[in-house]
């Protein structure tokens, strides 16, 4: 199953991506994760983006399809894959449809995950991430046990991104840019709402019934 999911940051999307990815049997391509890939081991596409992660504004159409591209001709993603973070702009959408197409696929399916900007920043201002191994906890659902990371016992620190001007900020682009791309996967016949509200598990449960359909 060939799938893309949308919605604000901090809706979950990653997190259903894992769960989906486990359930399904196939990989989870998140943006986000081949930024900080390419940042960390100093690639010329991580140095390109990462001023704008750091000022949480989308980073270039050239940067992050270069990344995704070479990602989606991994031989792993021929069965299907799950695209967390991208498209995020109704360009990115039809570059993706490009791609696709030349590799003889298509999309199944469009999540989108819609919760309100309070829940938003509430959920991502309380993040925390391990410098050591990256771990996330949360102060208020996942707090870090004595301070610190409860899997490798690493200093933890809040992400420029998950500070709430960033968040805010983050959070209008995705208003003006990334929204739309839901009209247009809508127009498609392809697209469908998923209440992001709730409990991780209720999400999910939420998410599955909604693919039914699309795995027969």
């Amino acid at each position: 199953m060939k799938l893309v999911l949308l919605g604000p940051p901090g809706a979950g999307k990653g997190t259903q991506a894992d769960l989906l990815a486990a359930g399904l049997g196939v990989p989870k391509i998140s943006t986000g994760d081949l930024f900080r890939k390419h940042v960390t081991t100093g690639t010329p596409l991580g140095l390109l983006a990462k001023s704008h992660l750091d000022a949480g504004t989308l980073v270039p159409d050239e940067v992050t399809v270069g990344m995704v591209t070479a990602r989606l001709a991994d031989a792993d993603t021929r069965p299907g894959f799950i695209l967390d973070g991208f498209p995020r702009t109704i360009t990115q959408a039809h570059l993706l449809d490009e791609m696709l197409t030349a590799s003889g696929r298509s999309l199944d399916a469009v999540l989108e995950f819609q919760v309100d900007s309070a829940e938003v920043t509430q959920r991502m201002s309380g993040r925390r991430t391990c410098h050591a191994c990256a771990a996330v906890w949360h102060l208020d659902h996942r707090p870090p046990p004595r301070g610190r990371c409860g899997t490798c016992g690493g200093e933890l620190y809040q992400r420029p991104d998950d500070e709430p001007a960033t968040i805010a900020h983050r959070l209008q682009v995705y208003r003006t840019q990334t929204a739309p791309l839901a009209g247009h996967y809508r127009a498609r016949g392809i697209l469908t709402e998923i209440d992001a509200a709730g409990t991780v598990e209720g999400v999910s449960q939420r998410t599955l019934a909604a693919l039914m359909p699309a795995l027969g």
